[in-house]
């Protein structure tokens, strides 16, 4: 009789905070976190444009500098994954450099072998729809320029476009405003899973005694 009466007290305490009531606050809880996680994105796109910003405008050292903070954010931050930060205007710049070293090495004996493998390969280029750093301009540049044999010709290699891309990963959970509020979702829902399974239990401990008097 004593264990009926404990089992009942125990239903009764349970009780008093109604599923319903649980269910708004996960509510709650749950538009907070989506609130953070928002937020997170939006600081993520904000620092990621400023690193395309920088590399658009050819600013080496805020490059370095954005690059380093999109980083930092990344890696601090749940939801905040970037996807694949590529640096075209740098890879473009420095393929520029590279051309330029080779008209100069090209043409400095005076054959102006360059310029003679340019009239030939940017109409082919403009009527091809690529140009260059395309390694098909780089392709026919290069069997132009192996058709002057009298001049210096220096082995042309663009740069590795692998480097220009940049990719960072954020974690599954981080210890921010988004990453604790979320967690408190979680502990509200077992909260309502373990209080719903305690009745189902307890009902059937009841029901069990009864049907045995």
């Amino acid at each position: 009789m004593a264990d009926n009466r404990r089992v009942k007290k125990t239903i009764k305490q349970i009780q008093r905070v109604k599923t319903w009531q649980l269910l708004v606050l996960l509510l709650l809880v749950g538009l907070v976190a989506a609130t953070f996680l928002r937020l997170n994105n939006v600081g993520m796109v904000e620092r990621r444009t400023a690193v395309l910003h920088a590399d658009k405008e050819g600013d080496t050292v805020a490059l370095f500098n954005n690059l380093y903070a999109l980083q930092r954010y990344v890696s601090d931050h749940m939801n905040t994954d970037p996807g694949k930060v590529a640096l075209e205007y740098q890879y473009k710049r420095d393929a520029d450099a590279v051309k330029k070293k080779a008209e100069r090495a090209v043409t400095s004996n005076g054959s102006g072998a360059y310029k003679k493998a340019a009239t030939v390969c940017d109409p082919k280029a403009i009527a091809s729809g690529w140009r260059w750093p395309d390694p098909r301009y780089l392709n026919c540049i290069d069997t132009e320029l192996k058709k002057y044999p009298e001049a210096s010709v220096p082995t042309i290699e663009l740069p590795n476009p692998g480097l220009y891309y940049h990719t960072f990963y954020s974690p599954a959970w981080s210890s921010d405003f988004a990453g604790w509020s979320l967690l408190l979702c979680g502990v509200i829902g077992l909260v309502i899973i373990f209080r719903f399974v305690s009745l189902l239990i307890l009902k059937a401990l009841l029901k069990r005694h009864y049907s045995s008097i």
